[in-house]
């Protein structure tokens, strides 16, 4: 499958909440998903409030450099938060094994129909995804019905109710073959990163996306 990077020409679908979400038609996301409990909410509220200011004094268009600075700054900070274990973590030890195996049903479901599965890991409370979308496909359609049956999946076989996921998820299109063999290295080395054994994770790197 060939790789669709971001088209700055192209119309875009801006949408916001406390995170920007743009989509453009048949492109390439990053996405990353969490448990409702992933973050203690104290940091949570830190994190929304410091993220809310610099977006004030940074208004888009950024250059590339301002865009790092806030990767680094407000992304790189919320992973490492995610990798130090918070909440619960369903979908860790190996007792619960089928919570994992619930969330990679509904990851796979529609590969090669809607969507292409470039890479992915599915860590102890949260998920990243590495995707290109086909033709139609709508991404905030696909990522809803995503973690809303793999919730349902995972609650009935908790025997629990109420929110899986938190409600929000990161997005950001792929811009560049560099930024994508970026993004394959970091969900490759994401296990490693947060010091896991291999029971504790799923992951696969396909590659199937070329240049």
């Amino acid at each position: 499958m060939k790789f669709r990077p971001f088209q700055p020409f192209q119309e875009i679908d801006r949408s916001k909440r406390h995170l920007p979400h743009w989509q453009q038609e048949a492109a390439c996301y990053f996405i990353t998903f969490r448990l409702g409990d992933s973050l203690p909410q104290t940091l949570l509220d830190q994190w929304k409030r410091e993220h809310a200011a610099w977006l004030e004094h940074h208004p888009k268009p950024w250059s590339k450099a301002v865009e790092q600075e806030h990767d680094e700054r407000f992304i790189e900070t919320r992973e490492k938060w995610l990798d130090a274990g918070h909440g619960a973590c369903h979908l860790r030890r190996l007792r619960r094994h089928e919570i994992r195996e619930c969330v990679l049903r509904s990851v796979l479901k529609f590969d090669q129909i809607r969507y292409d599965l470039d890479a992915f890991v599915i860590m102890p409370n949260h998920v990243h995804l590495l995707w290109q979308f086909r033709e139609g496909a709508d991404l905030s359609k696909e990522l809803k019905g995503l973690k809303g049956a793999s919730a349902r999946a995972c609650n009935l076989t908790l025997g629990q109710e109420g929110q899986f996921w938190m409600d929000e998820s990161y997005d950001r299109i792929v811009r560049d073959w560099d930024e994508l063999t970026a993004f394959r290295r970091y969900i490759a080395q994401n296990p490693t990163e947060a010091k896991l054994r291999p029971d504790e994770y799923t992951l696969e790197s396909r590659h199937v996306l070329e240049a």
